[in-house]
């Protein structure tokens, strides 16, 4: 079972926004067991959508749209999904309009006359109520194709898909059981892991496939399985994966995608009602933005201080200038003194300190850009390492979170 999915919207081509709503769709009929053949972005241009939909139709069993349907004159989906389709007829739904004024009298917002052209559909469409927007989705099957056009608000379409979308394909369609399970790694490239279980993925069954999905600092590894029978699928991707998390069970930091080194942080602090603190330079707050990411983080994350300046590590964390002055601020022995500046004025059992240089320039220190210091204080000692995470910026400052928190996962651990 094959679907396409079609954005439309200049504002996605000029890269004015990115374009969510496809990456979502994608997911939520993967879980179904339905299949994503491809993905394209065309321009609010009538003769565009038109050869893309008949491209699509050429190609899959599901077609979902997504954008173009407001009152305004730029928003032109329906019409060409009507002359797609050879409708000139319209039928106007008088729910379609209650539902726009029950919305807009929320929001004390006065109805006009304009918005009745949201309630007004192709005569072959069959209505997809939205309950969170405006503008109703439309449901086609035609050619033994379904065709399905959704507003491109992303938290409208999710509502449509939801309770209308979702349900009517799983009733329309006899679908394979699918299941995956993604392993999160944290701390070993992706090339090293491959030859570390070169011997097991060479045993796994055809209809068990492997992707390796990797990040700054992180290779998550997907094991994807489809069949008719749920219960041969689910024994034979747990027998794999079982045997894949012995073979790695080292740099393993959890299982699914919601499984991150930071929730796993989160988890270990919890369990020994422990307390963290971070000082930040060259991150400048992401690493604390990356540990608050948690629901419940506030149970044992104190706080971060920023300290870009020299001088604000000298206020703030207690750095002297003495070691300022002779190491630079990019050095282990400053990496340090944050570390148990913060770790002492916070009151934590642990601290996080990081600095370097990031790039493009060094800030006039003798330091080479992509350096970089991570300390880690915990109850009886502070160790620091050096790093060197080359160029550009971006690049520097993402591997050094991933690296202080791969870092302190193993310290708390170890203690």
């Amino acid at each position: 079972m094959n679907a396409e999915i079609i954005t439309i919207g200049d504002e996605i081509l000029i890269g004015q926004i990115v374009d969510t709503n496809s990456q979502w769709i994608g997911q939520e009929l993967n879980k179904i067991g339905v299949s994503v053949y491809q993905i394209s972005s065309v321009q609010d241009e009538k003769q565009h959508i038109l050869n893309a939909l008949k491209e699509a139709e050429s190609r899959a069993d599901i077609v979902i749209i997504t954008g173009g349907l407001g009152p305004t004159k730029d928003d032109i989906t329906k019409k060409t999904i009507a002359t797609y389709f050879k409708d000139d007829a319209i039928v106007e739904y008088p729910e379609v309009i209650d539902n726009i004024k029950n919305l807009f009298k929320k929001v004390n917002h006065p109805f006009n006359e304009v918005q009745k052209y949201q309630a007004q559909l192709p005569s072959k469409a069959t209505l997809l109520m939205n309950r969170f927007g405006t503008a109703p989705g439309m449901w086609f099957f035609e050619n033994n194709t379904v065709f399905v056009s959704l507003p491109g608000v992303p938290y409208e379409m999710k509502g449509l898909m939801e309770y209308e979308v979702i349900p009517r394909i799983q009733k329309m369609f006899q679908l394979p059981y699918i299941v995956h399970k993604t392993v999160m790694t944290y701390g070993t490239g992706e090339s090293i892991i491959a030859e570390r279980i070169s011997d097991w993925e060479e045993s796994l069954p055809p209809f068990i496939k492997l992707a390796y999905l990797p990040s700054f600092g992180k290779v998550r590894l997907r094991l994807s399985a489809k069949g008719k029978d749920q219960k041969e699928v689910n024994d034979a991707v747990n027998e794999k994966l079982a045997q894949l998390l012995g073979i790695l069970s080292d740099i393993v930091v959890g299982i699914d995608d919601d499984d991150s080194v930071e929730k796993s942080i989160g988890n270990l602090l919890t369990e020994r009602s422990e307390t963290l603190a971070t000082a930040e330079s060259l991150t400048g707050g992401k690493i604390a933005s990356t540990l608050v990411s948690v629901p419940g983080s506030s149970a044992y994350f104190v706080g971060s201080l920023v300290t870009y300046t020299a001088t604000l590590k000298e206020q703030l964390l207690g750095v002297s200038k003495e070691t300022i002055e002779k190491y630079t601020v990019v050095s282990a022995q400053v990496a340090e003194q944050m570390a148990l500046g913060t770790k002492n004025k916070l009151n934590t059992d642990y601290a996080v300190a990081v600095t370097g240089n990031a790039g493009p320039t060094t800030d006039h220190n003798d330091k080479s850009v992509g350096l970089v210091y991570i300390a880690i204080a915990s109850k009886d000692e502070v160790e620091v390492q050096e790093f060197n995470f080359g160029q550009p910026r971006e690049k520097v400052i993402n591997r050094t979170v991933s690296k202080a928190l791969e870092l302190l996962q193993k310290k708390i651990l170890k203690n």
